[in-house]
């Protein structure tokens, strides 16, 4: 008897992940908006990464760090779209356990690594704007390995841990994903297992590294606030807080639309519009980055000129 309740606790071997079938007759039109969304993303911020690497006058700790920012991005978005897609061309919204647990751990891990490398680039602001004078000793080419090292290590680390945790729970059935990619509350509300343990230690990792890195940003951004406004002309306070405002509207993306999805309490009526809300901060606010800080940002804008003048140059010639 043991023995066929172990066999019957072990029998499920894939998800299926129900996404966005609820509306099949807008099934073609949402695949040509995440396709077009995802080639976008991807170029936008490769975009970014080709303009960092090649262009001297972006190559100090601010773009190092939106270089990052960028790659990041790309892999991020790359850790869901690509499945989702095709998902709707095959119609099989199947996927295996370990393919499972395997997006989850790139996806958390990287969202923990841009909490922390948000957080990252506010300091480096931080010291730009309130102590110019010793920016080029503090920001130091080892400090900004160190720090953006440091984000990439703190994500990964915290989501291998959890992702260890999960091929020990056991799945009985249902196994429909109530979401369109491998988030952990759905997940984990289909084990037949105590989860209590992998809630907990799931919840003082993620309070680690959204809650510090969120409150280190708002004290970054309040003392910048408190020196911009001391500065005595308009034209320095415009252009002092000029190179940080763009940062500001990435970080007000990211961590509200984070908000609304896991603090918000979730009920059937706002199920739907929580699955709008991880779209946002899963597939558009990658999306959106490149073209805010390309919009929002005179020294990306002057590189881009600098390139394209440069194409022409070598095709005309």
């Amino acid at each position: 008897m043991r023995r066929a309740e172990q066999v019957n606790k072990t029998a499920i071997v894939e998800f299926i992940i129900l996404g966005f079938q609820s509306t099949p007759e807008v099934q073609f039109i949402l695949f040509l908006m995440f396709l077009v969304i995802y080639i976008t993303t991807v170029l936008g911020n490769l975009l970014i990464m080709a303009l960092v690497l090649s262009d001297h006058h972006l190559h100090n700790p601010m773009f190092f760090f939106l270089g990052n920012l960028s790659f990041l991005e790309t892999c991020y978005t790359s850790t869901i779209l690509p499945i989702m897609l095709a998902n709707f061309l095959t119609n099989k919204y199947v996927i295996s356990l370990q393919g499972c647990f395997l997006q989850y751990f790139f996806f958390t891990g990287l969202a923990g690594a841009e909490c922390c490398l948000l957080t990252v680039m506010s300091y480096d602001r931080y010291i730009a704007i309130c102590k110019p004078l010793h920016y080029t000793t503090i920001m130091n080419d080892r400090c900004c390995l160190q720090l953006a090292g440091g984000s990439w290590v703190s994500g990964l680390l915290a989501s291998a841990i959890v992702t260890s945790l999960m091929p020990q729970l056991m799945f009985c059935g249902p196994n429909e994903i109530d979401h369109f990619f491998c988030d952990f509350t759905p997940v984990v509300k289909l084990s037949c297992s105590d989860t209590h343990w992998i809630e907990l230690v799931t919840f003082i990792l993620a309070s680690l590294l959204t809650l510090p890195p969120f409150v280190l940003t708002l004290i970054s951004y309040v003392c910048i606030s408190n020196t911009v406004l001391r500065i005595p002309s308009s034209t320095g306070r415009h252009k002092a807080f000029s190179t940080c405002s763009s940062h500001l509207t990435v970080v007000t993306l990211f961590y509200g639309t984070l908000i609304v999805v896991y603090l918000v309490p979730k009920s059937n009526t706002l199920r739907d519009l929580h699955k709008v809300f991880s779209v946002c901060y899963t597939v558009l606010t990658p999306l959106v980055n490149p073209l805010i800080y390309s919009l929002r940002n005179n020294n990306i804008r002057k590189a881009l000129r600098t390139a394209v003048n440069k194409y022409r140059i070598f095709h005309e010639a």
